[in-house]
């Protein structure tokens, strides 16, 4: 256990060296069930994530070994004994830039993810449906869920970090049996590592603390491209103000984002019937004002 202990010595003094540094903000301090500040969170997080990342590895031997073999499945370890030779993980993630919105301003989080099989496929939409089977832990390796047999997710419906992470990677191949099951092969295989902003933040839910970053396993098989609404218009289009994020999009401001609202403009005709009345695979702007018609609440036929 020599790994781990290192790995949580290096954590217990850097939250006693954090909070002994001078706070401004007296009302967090004060009230135990204030939300924390976000970008604060962030530096903890990261530091957490980080020293994770240099204390642990992945089985990448047994990938390199057996490059065609998909019953192989992503193992963390910690660096330690036997295994103290090992490549950290540090060494092979990469890093996202995640903002999120904390009293009407975006804070930058880091999500670092790891490609261990990118796939052969095509790579998802944040708000795509995805076929997956994954693995999901806490530092302390605590398993809060796990799905071995595949499950389709909402990615709208998941996670930030889950969601944005999965568009590292891309979707495999498959082939019918006789008996109507599939065999995937081909598939993405990646790990996220999530930190609590672009998880549950300040909730506790299913045994997961509150402010805990997040570790997922996934096999990503294939995907749907996905139309909540059913309104004609692809949901990873309906992004109108091109952050990446089309669920904060809400064109009527009637707290239903475009994604999940038949009539974007709430002018009465349902968008299905404005994107393109003549049928000339031109989405309709009918006075040219720059505003297609399924956003212009002017246009109403």
């Amino acid at each position: 256990m020599k790994g781990y202990n290192l790995f949580f010595l290096k954590i217990f003094l850097f939250l006693i060296l954090y909070s002994c540094k001078d706070n401004d903000d007296e009302s967090t301090q004060d009230d135990p069930f204030a939300i924390r500040d976000a970008s604060e969170q962030a530096l903890v997080d990261d530091t957490i994530l980080k020293t994770y990342l240099e204390t642990h590895f992945y089985n990448y031997d047994d990938f390199n070994l057996k490059p065609n073999d998909y019953s192989i499945s992503i193992k963390i370890d910690s660096l330690e004994g036997s295994n103290s030779d090992k490549n950290p993980l540090i060494d092979y993630v990469s890093e996202m830039e995640i903002s999120v919105k904390q009293d009407g301003i975006d804070i930058p989080q880091k999500l670092y993810y790891l490609k261990v099989r990118e796939g052969e496929g095509l790579n998802p939409k944040n708000v795509d449906s995805t076929f997956v089977s994954y693995k999901g832990s806490l530092i302390n390796g605590f398993v809060f869920d796990q799905r071995d047999v595949p499950i389709w997710f909402d990615l709208a419906k998941v996670v930030k970090g889950f969601r944005m992470g999965m568009t590292n990677l891309k979707s495999g191949t498959y082939e019918i049996n006789p008996n109507g099951t599939y065999n995937f092969s081909n598939y993405g295989q990646g790990l996220f590592f999530i930190p609590s902003a672009l998880g549950y933040f300040n909730n506790s839910i299913g045994g997961i603390p509150e402010y805990s970053p997040l570790i997922f396993a996934v096999n990503f098989y294939t995907l749907s491209t996905a139309d909540h609404d059913y309104d004609g218009l692809d949901s990873y289009l309906e992004d109108i103000d091109l952050d990446g994020d089309p669920l904060n999009d809400d064109s009527d401001q009637d707290a239903a984002p475009n994604l999940y609202d038949p009539d974007d403009d709430n002018d009465g005709v349902f968008t299905i019937d404005e994107l393109d009345k003549d049928g000339d695979g031109v989405i309709d702007d009918t006075d040219g004002d720059g505003v297609p018609d399924y956003l212009d609440p002017n246009i109403s036929n």
